[in-house]
């Protein structure tokens, strides 16, 4: 119940705030028209944005079944922002609903976007095109993040935005493109959990499945051996391990690239130091992956 009522809450404020001035701080609901649909997003500006000062923009993506307001509440990404100073975009997937429910088009996930071919890669980079166009965003400091389905999208983005992304962090999700082709060097931090019952981290058919379509995952290291050879990083990581958490970073890529990948051992299907996500495991509280993410963000802007 909680969760219903925090989301009502997010969406009210937002509303109210985009009847005002775009430019103050706080959460504005916004929309676009793409390909002739409307898409819409929730657009967070930190304290200190004025209009002036280019800041860095990170766009997170919700899961499947979920939404803008969901995302939100599980990754406080609004309260990293407003500490740390970046416009944070929360977009909208698509769904019969409209408000909820939504999936993502990742290429062999999810429900309605994959059922109806629905464009989220044109989606999002139309959705990057205004936002630098219309705030004061830096164009070389813009980072995608998303939730299980929202994961998949992630690497999807980071493959076919490679011109426009500076480093993504998918958690929970799967690279399962057929022919991923980046254009451009991309850094990667990854979080998953070895216990993920929705997207194994070994690969394969999920053991709990919410799409009634069959689907089969990669496996975590084939996402992590993909990007390591894209961004020509060295192939022997620096490793560390503390409690649950295994840490493994692979150094010396193009451009100042890196790839990253957290393990939670026994961890499941969550976003790891956030809130749990619908029918997914308790988060980890030994690391957050909002933290984690958004320091790896900052040493990894576009050359």
């Amino acid at each position: 119940m909680r969760k219903v009522v925090l989301g009502i809450v997010v969406l009210s404020l937002v509303a109210m705030g985009a009847q005002g001035d775009e430019i103050k701080a706080g959460g504005h609901v916004l929309s676009l028209k793409v390909s002739g649909s409307e898409r819409t997003y929730l657009l967070h500006l930190p304290p200190v944005y004025d209009g002036k000062r280019s800041l860095p923009l990170v766009i997170v993506l919700h899961g499947g079944g979920g939404n803008a307001p969901g995302a939100v509440h599980m990754t406080g990404f609004s309260e990293k922002a407003d500490k740390e100073g970046f416009v944070v975009v929360y977009p909208n997937g698509s769904g019969r609903l409209k408000t909820r429910l939504l999936t993502w088009n990742s290429g062999n996930c999810c429900g309605y976007a994959l059922d109806n071919d629905v464009d989220d890669v044109g989606f999002i980079r139309a959705l990057i095109d205004e936002v630098v166009k219309t705030r004061a965003v830096d164009p070389k400091r813009v980072y995608v993040t998303g939730m299980s389905n929202g994961g998949m999208m992630t690497y999807r983005l980071a493959c076919e935005l490679s011109d426009k992304i500076a480093s993504a962090a998918p958690v929970a999700g799967a690279l399962n493109l057929e022919n991923p082709h980046p254009t451009h060097p991309v850094s990667m931090i990854i979080f998953h959990g070895t216990a993920d019952e929705h997207v194994l981290y070994e690969g394969g058919e999920p053991i709990k499945k919410v799409d009634p379509h069959r689907r089969v995952d990669k496996s975590v290291s084939y996402a992590v051996n993909f990007w390591v050879k894209q961004d020509g990083c060295s192939e022997t990581p620096e490793r560390e391990e503390k409690g649950n958490i295994r840490m493994e970073i692979y150094r010396g890529g193009k451009e100042g690239t890196e790839v990253a990948l957290y393990t939670v051992k026994g961890g499941g299907h969550a976003w790891p130091g956030g809130e749990s996500y619908l029918l997914g495991a308790e988060p980890t509280k030994e690391i957050s992956a909002t933290d984690l993410m958004w320091d790896f963000f900052v040493r990894h802007p576009k050359k």
